[in-house]
């Protein structure tokens, strides 16, 4: 048997709806049967992980091992008496944290054929549980966290591989508490409409746009390299917007099945999409596109990052500040995608488009009375901003890296 890849076939599904039965009816009864939902979370992460390439599951075995004991680690430091809210002391608790992730981001630029120690499916995922969990800890907002309680937040296998990406505190009310019958019917409809729309979005537009049309604009765009300056053409515009439609959808497709799945285990697991072609911003865009990893980088990245420049008064202007946030966060966010150039300038390219969305907020701001404010401008904003967005995902498929180098 080979390892299946969560949400890309009938089968897992198959295993799936067997495995969740008991669960579903477990819960309609008012009953959770927590023994026989480790012993389902342990088959799922067995038929993902421990197909016919084992490494997978013995990088996950050895990764989740090196978090537990960092994460419960710190918390153990915190919680004795001469636990102090040591700067350093949480400092490398994050890095530690860190460092098998680095390792796989990192492992390519060696031009290592072999799989290093800690790659498999969902690790971006779950570091940022664990980095979210020590962040909390640091912060007095989670004050306990038990062996199990760390396995089941990070090993909740409808999440594990795609997202979205919960919150320790949030995860834990709900699995800690049984929903009433007519709430759980609420999130059985709930899940039933995700999971069909996941299965519109992910097996009929998504095949659409990424099976049927992306091979053929693609050929075509390459075929105009010789034939225009820089290979740019209307084949390259379409490629454009048929690879934006098709990775919000294959994307969004996930995230639903996700969320779809957590809402029959009575888990109210946060949306990651929000209609985002519908933003009339850049900023508007972030906080409805990925919302999960959106608002992860906002609060434990960006807002952080303010905080301390604001109480080590290093930058005077609040403007500047905001500035420097984005260009650091936007370029972080850039490097976890990949350490090649394509990455690095789509997140320079989004942090630029904030700065330029705040000057031009707050240049409307003073001039409101000279700028019509009605639904053409607002339609205007919105075509504006998604062809921003779709020009960024150009950036992000690498397809220019083929175009004009290889």
């Amino acid at each position: 048997m080979h390892n299946i890849t969560p949400y890309t076939s009938p089968t897992y599904f198959i295993y799936l709806l067997l495995f969740l039965l008991p669960i579903m009816i477990g819960l309609f009864y008012g009953k959770r049967f927590r023994v026989y939902e480790t012993f389902a979370t342990l088959v799922i992460l067995v038929i993902t992980f421990f197909g016919g390439n084992m490494s997978q599951g013995f990088s996950l075995i050895a990764y989740v091992l090196v978090e537990m004991i960092i994460v419960l680690g710190y918390l153990r430091y915190k919680r004795s008496p001469n636990g102090k809210n040591n700067f350093w002391v949480f400092f490398w608790a994050v890095i530690l944290a860190i460092i098998p992730l680095a390792i796989v981001k990192i492992d390519p630029l060696m031009n290592n054929a072999t799989i290093s120690l800690f790659a498999f499916m969902g690790i971006s995922y779950m570091t940022f549980k664990s980095v979210e969990m020590i962040m909390e800890i640091r912060d007095g907002a989670i004050k306990e966290i038990k062996p199990w309680e760390f396995l089941r937040f990070l090993l909740f296998f409808p999440t594990i591989t795609s997202g979205p990406i919960d919150r320790f505190r949030r995860f834990q009310k709900d699995v800690l508490n049984v929903p009433s019958r007519d709430e759980y019917i609420k999130l059985l409809k709930s899940g039933t409409n995700k999971l069909m729309l996941g299965l519109l979005y992910k097996f009929i537009i998504g095949y659409v746009f990424g099976t049927l049309l992306l091979p053929k604009v693609s050929l075509l765009a390459l075929s105009y390299r010789d034939q225009a300056p820089l290979g740019i053409s209307w084949a390259l515009l379409a490629y454009m917007y048929v690879y934006s439609m098709y990775l919000f959808f294959d994307f969004a497709g996930y995230s639903l099945f996700a969320v779809a799945i957590s809402n029959f285990m009575g888990v109210k697991t946060p949306m990651n999409f929000n209609r985002p072609f519908q933003s009339v911003n850049i900023k508007d865009f972030w906080n409805r596109w990925h919302m999960t990893l959106s608002f992860w980088f906002r609060d434990f990245i960006y807002m952080r990052l303010m905080f301390f420049m604001m109480k080590k008064k290093l930058i005077k202007s609040r403007i500047t500040m905001a500035n420097i946030g984005y260009v650091a966060l936007f370029l972080i966010m850039g490097f976890w995608h990949g350490e090649t150039w394509f990455y690095i300038v789509y997140g320079i390219f989004h942090a630029t488009a904030m700065i330029t969305n705040d000057a031009w907020l707050r240049f409307k701001k003073k001039h409101r009375q000279s700028i019509p404010s009605n639904k053409f401008t607002k339609c205007l904003a919105i075509f504006i901003t998604f062809n921003v967005v779709c020009f960024s995902f150009l950036i992000f498929s690498g397809f220019l890296n083929t175009l004009w180098f290889s």
